[in-house]
C-alpha cells in the first residue's frame, strides 16, 4: 500500500485520513512509539477507553488483537489497535501449528482489513524473506522509523529532532552530532536527549555543547567507578560522559543501575538518600516496564543524583 516518512504519517494524522493498517518499522524505538501515540490521540479522550487497545508482542497473541481491531467502535468513527514488539508475534520464537493459523488469519485481516480500525503494527528487525512480512509490506502503509542512510541524512534526522524540541542548533553542531554518534538511530536519539538535558533551555547548541556533552570520541573508560566519583562531586556533565563510555563498552543497564543505587545509599548526605533512593526506585520500575530507551533512563537518573549531591555539598558549606 505504499510507504510513507514519519513526518508524511503526522500530516495524515492531523488531516484525519487515516490508512487501516500502518507498519511502523525500523530502529527507532522513540519515533516509533511517538507515531503510535499520535494515532491513538486521535480518538476523542473521552471515548479513548472504549476505542483503543495497546498490545505488547510478548504478552498477547495474534488472535487478541485481531479480535480487538474487528469490535465496531463505541460512539466514534474509528477504533486504534496498537501492537509494539509486533515483530514477537510475527516471528514466533517457536513454530507451532497455533502459530501458523495465527498468521494466516492476519493475512486474512490485510486482505480486508475493516475500515472503521486502524491496526497499528510497531516493529523492528524484521525477516523480510518471512511470508507474513512481504504480506504486510503488500498491505499495509510501512513507515520507516530511524536514520536514513547517509551521512547528509543523519544530519537531517538530528537537525530535526532538536526542532521538534523547541531548540535552535548550529549548524556545527548537528555536524559534530552526526559525526560523533554515526547513523544509527537509537545512539542519534540518546545524544540528542542527552544535549537537550545538559543544554540550558533557552540557550542555542552549540559545537562546545556537544562536545561537553558527548565528550570526545575516545576509547571506553576502564575505570569502574568513575561515575560514581563524579555523582559524589555533583559534576553533572562529567557523570554523564562517564555513563556513556560505560554503557559502550557494553555495561548492562541493570548493573548500572545497581552501582548508582549502591551511590545513592550510601555515598549521599542523610537528608538526601530518600529523594535520591526514590529517583533510583522510579528508574528501576520504567526498566522492567520497558517505559524508555535504559540509556536514556539512566541519563536521567545521574541528572537527578547529581542535582541531590550537589545540593547535599551547598547545604555543608552553607
Amino acid at each position: 500500500m505504499g510507504a510513507l516518512t514519519p513526518a508524511a504519517l503526522r500530516k495524515r494524522i492531523a488531516s484525519g485520513d487515516l490508512d487501516p493498517v500502518y507498519l511502523l518499522a525500523g530502529d527507532d524505538e522513540h519515533e516509533k512509539r511517538a507515531l503510535a501515540a499520535a494515532l491513538a490521540d486521535t480518538i476523542d479522550e473521552g471515548l479513548r477507553a472504549f476505542n483503543t487497545d495497546r498490545f505488547h508482542g510478548g504478552d498477547a497473541g495474534l488472535d487478541d488483537v485481531l479480535a480487538a481491531a474487528r469490535i465496531v467502535p463505541v460512539m466514534a468513527p474509528r477504533r486504534i489497535v496498537v501492537v509494539v514488539r509486533a515483530e514477537r508475534m510475527l516471528q514466533p520464537a517457536k513454530e507451532s501449528e497455533a502459530a501458523r493459523r495465527a498468521l494466516d488469519a492476519l493475512a486474512d485481516y490485510l486482505a480486508a482489513p475493516p475500515a472503521e480500525t486502524t491496526l497499528v503494527l510497531a516493529a523492528s528487525g524484521l525477516d523480510e524473506r518471512r511470508r507474513i512480512v512481504k504480506q504486510l509490506r503488500a498491505g499495509a502503509v510501512v513507515v520507516r522509523c530511524g536514520v536514513p542512510d547517509d551521512a547528509a541524512g543523519a544530519r537531517r534526522w538530528a537537525g530535526a529532532r532538536l526542532e521538534e524540541a523547541g531548540r535552535k542548533a548550529e549548524k556545527a553542531a548537528v555536524g559534530l552530532l552526526s559525526e560523533l554518534c554515526g547513523r544509527d538511530a537509537g545512539r542519534l536519539r540518546s545524544a540528542v536527549d542527552r544535549l537537550l538535558l545538559f543544554a540550558d533551555a533557552g540557550d542555542t547548541i552549540t559545537a562546545a555543547h556537544v562536545r561537553e556533552a558527548l565528550g570526545p570520541s575516545a576509547p571506553p573508560a576502564t575505570d569502574d567507578w568513575a561515575v560514581a566519583r563524579a555523582i559524589e562531586q555533583g559534576a553533572t556533565g562529567r557523570a554523564l560522559r562517564e555513563l556513556g563510555m560505560v554503557l559502550d563498552a557494553g555495561a548492562v543497564p541493570y548493573m548500572v543501575l545497581g552501582q548508582l543505587a549502591w551511590v545513592a545509599r550510601t555515598k549521599l548526605a542523610a537528608a538526601r538518600v530518600a529523594p535520591a533512593i526514590e529517583a533510583v526506585f522510579r528508574t528501576d520500575l520504567a526498566l522492567k516496564q520497558s517505559g524508555g530507551e535504559p540509556r536514556l533512563l539512566l541519563e536521567r537518573l545521574v541528572v537527578d543524583l547529581c542535582g541531590v549531591a550537589a545540593a547535599g555539598r551547598s547545604r555543608r558549606r552553607a
